[in-house]
C-alpha cells in the first residue's frame, strides 16, 4: 500500500467542490457534481467527498480520481456484458457520458452477511429480521459470512439526505417501478457484472463482497450501466488470504473501501443522528490510502499521483473549456 508520508503533500489537495458556472445544467449529487449538456450528454465531476450514512462526513485526497479511474477500468472490461453510457474521459476526475432515463431502484447485489448502514443485511439480520428484500435467511448466519448464493437485495433511491427503502422484486414489479420483463433482464445483467467482477477480484487475491449498480434506460428503451462500477465507493472489497482464519476468530475482514471511513464515524457517535467528529488528518490520509490501494490492487496498475502544481479545479476547468462554448 502507498505510504501516508508520501500522500501528506497532498493533504490538501483536494476537490471538494466543482462548481463551473460556464457549464448548464447543474446537479449536486452526494460525490459528484453533474451537468446536462444541450446536445444530450452529461458531464460527471468526481469530487473527493465521500459519502455514508445519507450524509457527507470528509473530502479524502485523491478520491475521485481513484473513483473515475477504477470505474474507467472496469467499464471497459465489462462493455460486452452491458452496454454503459461512457463517452469519453476529458480529465482524470471526468467522465461525459449519455444522458439516460435512470431506473427508480438501484440494484445492490450480495455474497456476504456484511455491511453498517441501516439497508444491510447484516444490521437488519442482527435486529431480528429473516425476511428481507424477499429473502429468506436462516437463524444462525455469523457476521461476515459467505451467503448460500448470491442475492439481489434491491432499494428505492433516495434524495440526498433521505434514506433509501429496501425493496423486493414482487414489490418492483407491483409498484410499476419496473416491468417483469425490465426486472428481470437488470436481474440478469446486474448478477452477470457481479460473477465477473468477483472472478476478476479473486485473480488479484480480493474478495468482491458486495456491490450498488445503477441502471438507465437509453432514447430506445435499452438498459445501460451508469454512475459506477465496482469501485470503493459502490463495492465492499475484503483481502482474500486472510478472510478465512479472521472469520473464524470472529474478527472483522481485513476490508478495502469506504467501510475504513464509516467505522470510524460509526464507532464515535450516532451517525444518523450525532454530529460527526472531525476526522484527523491521519485518518483522512490512511483513507486515501486505503482507496489508492484498491485502485492498484483491482487494476494492477500503479496509480499515477497528479501534478500539485496545477490545482484540480483549475485542471477540471482547463480539460472541461471545449464543453463551453457547447454550452453556449
Amino acid at each position: 500500500m502507498i505510504s501516508t508520508s508520501k500522500l501528506a503533500p497532498y493533504a490538501h489537495y483536494t476537490l471538494p467542490d466543482a462548481v463551473i458556472p460556464e457549464l448548464p445544467g447543474y446537479y449536486r449529487g452526494k460525490v459528484r457534481e453533474n451537468y446536462d449538456l444541450r446536445n444530450g450528454a452529461r458531464i460527471l465531476v468526481a469530487t473527493d467527498r465521500v459519502s455514508a450514512f445519507d450524509r457527507n462526513l470528509a473530502v479524502i485526497p485523491l478520491k475521485g480520481q481513484v473513483l473515475t479511474q477504477i470505474a474507467r477500468f472496469w467499464f471497459e472490461a465489462t462493455q460486452s456484458l452491458c452496454p454503459n453510457h461512457v463517452i469519453e474521459y476529458p480529465d482524470p476526475n471526468v467522465l461525459v457520458s449519455k444522458r439516460l432515463r435512470m431506473m427508480p431502484v438501484e440494484i445492490v447485489v450480495r455474497d456476504y452477511l456484511a455491511g453498517t448502514t441501516s439497508t444491510s443485511i447484516l444490521q437488519m439480520y442482527k435486529k431480528g429480521a429473516r425476511e428481507m428484500y424477499g429473502h429468506r435467511f436462516e437463524d444462525g448466519l455469523r457476521d461476515n459470512q459467505k451467503l448460500p448464493h448470491t442475492i439481489i437485495t434491491p432499494t428505492t433511491k433516495a434524495e440526498q439526505g433521505a434514506h433509501d427503502a429496501p425493496l423486493s422484486a414482487d414489490e418492483i414489479v407491483a409498484r410499476k417501478l419496473l416491468t417483469e420483463q425490465q426486472w428481470r433482464d437488470v436481474s440478469q445483467k446486474a448478477l452477470a457484472l457481479f460473477a465477473f467482477g468477483s472472478e476478476m477480484a479473486a485473480r488479484q487475491g480480493l474478495i468482491l463482497v458486495d456491490t450498488k449498480y445503477e441502471f438507465g434506460f437509453d432514447a430506445n428503451g435499452a438498459i445501460v450501466l451508469a454512475d459506477e462500477v465496482h469501485t470503493p465507493d459502490s463495492s465492499r472489497y475484503w483481502l482474500a488470504e486472510s478472510y478465512p482464519e479472521r472469520f473464524a476468530a470472529g474478527a472483522p475482514p481485513d476490508a478495502l473501501d469506504k467501510d475504513f471511513i464509516r467505522r470510524w464515524v460509526a464507532a464515535r457517535c450516532d451517525p444518523y443522528t450525532d454530529p460527526v467528529p472531525e476526522i484527523p488528518q491521519d485518518v483522512i490520509l490512511q483513507a486515501a490510502a486505503t482507496y489508492i490501494d484498491v485502485y492498484e490492487k483491482v487494476t494492477a496498475c500503479e496509480f499515477a499521483l497528479p501534478d500539485l502544481s496545477i490545482a484540480p479545479l483549475a485542471r477540471v476547468r482547463a480539460n472541461l473549456k471545449k464543453y463551453f462554448e457547447k454550452a453556449a
